[in-house]
């Protein structure tokens, strides 16, 4: 547990360790106080002083009445409270990525098992070239593998504010440690690896930068843009009857439309995306106005963005992994649309097999041209099937490539590489990307809805 005595605590012992006139009896009662804390008592006191930190030094020195004289110790509110928070950010990326692995790992699943289904590819969600079920959803999974290297690397980036003083000058502790230079870096290298970071901030005001804080929420957000795509793709696809999120048997999908299943888990993960996305503009509406080495405007809005942004990831991603280990795919309903489409994306083939028989490119794409628009017609104006290849079939101008028709609508043959992609993708850049998470893979999601 990480609260605001804990810090104190680790900071005081470090003091100690340096020379200054603290007790081991001091420190052991402190010690032993860490986690009875009187959260009332400190409600009351905020109620009374206005101030969050020093109504925890009041509480935790009434727990600690030897320890009283010495707590927070040359120290500013912020270097506990920012500190603090900065332990905070990690852990909570600690639990973030585990959980983003494992959507990434379950759709990677998913990726293998629909390598070489082919469906109809979309832009401007108007029909295109095929592609396959699998291919589309590395789509998705590579979106996802840059949100995990950008997590990990801001994450790691995190650095300490440390041990600075009021405004980050570290005056204050020049002053206990009677000018000496060395023991003030020494405290403040101590404590930075005490707290398991790296490296400290040289330079800092009496808060750590609040860029610190866009960074964070930039990757979040990022996040929120990946699933935001990849569940608005889902909920597409349901519309088409070609892939759906899992669906209970005793769910129910509308209140007044019994037939329905609509893909509220995907909606959910949508609409607290768009939340997380938005977060974002708070810490950078803090950093830009913080006045010199600090004004007090960040405090209340950081309280609030920072948790709910991680609350948020949090929930999008469980979700998702709910959707992502329960995808469904109607392979019926995709070839029947694929056949649909797939006569006009064959006439290039048809041209190129007729002159590869001896016919004039020209004549050729004529004819298809002319059969091309009556059977389009068909299908926007009668409401009917694409009945191109049956008037290929009929006519006599054709009759070279009749037999080689059935081969040259072999729909795998215009997926292009979309399987060799999927399984090089997955091979090379997501099982390495995944390999530090394998011992928290088998993990299921669960929703309380």
């Amino acid at each position: 547990m990480i609260h605001l005595e804990s810090f104190l605590g680790t900071s005081l012992v470090v003091q100690w360790t340096l020379g200054l006139p603290i007790t081991d009896e001091q420190i052991q009662e402190m010690k032993s106080n860490l986690d009875n804390i009187d959260f009332r008592m400190a409600a009351e006191e905020e109620m009374q002083l206005r101030h969050d930190v020093m109504a925890h030094v009041h509480t935790f020195a009434h727990c600690c009445p030897k320890a009283a004289s010495i707590i927070h110790l040359g120290a500013t509110s912020c270097y506990v409270g920012d500190n603090t928070d900065l332990i905070i950010l990690r852990n909570a990326f600690d639990l973030l990525l585990p959980k983003l692995a494992r959507v990434i790992s379950r759709l990677a699943d998913f990726a293998k098992e629909q390598a070489d289904l082919p469906t109809l590819g979309f832009t401007h969600f108007q029909p295109a070239q095929l592609t396959t079920v699998g291919k589309r959803c590395c789509l998705w999974i590579q979106d996802l593998c840059m949100d995990l290297q950008n997590l990990k690397r801001v994450r790691d980036e995190l650095r300490f504010r440390g041990v600075k003083g009021t405004t980050g000058t570290q005056a204050s502790f020049l002053q206990l440690f009677e000018g000496d230079d060395q023991k003030v870096e020494q405290l403040d290298k101590m404590v930075t690896e005490k707290a398991g970071f790296k490296r400290a901030f040289i330079i800092t005001g009496q808060t750590y930068t609040r860029k610190v804080d866009i960074e964070v929420l930039s990757v979040l957000a990022s996040l929120g843009a990946s699933v935001h795509k990849i569940c608005t793709d889902i909920r597409l696809l349901a519309n088409l009857k070609e892939m759906e999120e899992p669906f209970e048997k005793q769910q129910i999908g509308s209140s007044a439309m019994p037939y329905k299943r609509n893909p509220m888990r995907s909606e959910r993960c949508c609409s607290l995306a768009r939340h997380l996305m938005a977060l974002v503009m708070d810490p950078l509406q803090t950093a830009s106005v913080q006045w010199f080495e600090r004004t007090l405007d960040d405090s209340a809005n950081r309280r609030i963005c920072l948790a709910e942004a991680f609350l948020t990831a949090d929930t999008v991603l469980n979700t998702l992994q709910n959707i992502s280990e329960g995808l469904v795919v109607y392979p019926k309903v995709i070839e029947r649309r694929v056949q649909q489409e797939l006569p006009f994306m064959a006439t290039e083939n048809i041209i190129m097999a007729m002159v590869k028989a001896g016919g004039n490119r020209q004549d050729c794409h004529e004819k298809i041209r002319v059969l091309s628009q009556q059977a389009a017609a068909v299908v926007k104006q009668e409401g009917g099937d694409n009945d191109l290849i049956e008037r290929i079939q009929a006519d006599a101008y054709f009759s070279p490539i009749h037999s080689q028709l059935d081969h040259l609508l072999d729909p795998s043959s215009f997926t292009g590489r979309a399987s060799q992609q999927v399984q090089r993708f997955l091979e090379e850049e997501v099982c390495p990307l995944l390999k530090p998470y394998e011992s928290v893979m088998k993990v299921k999601a669960e929703l309380r809805l």
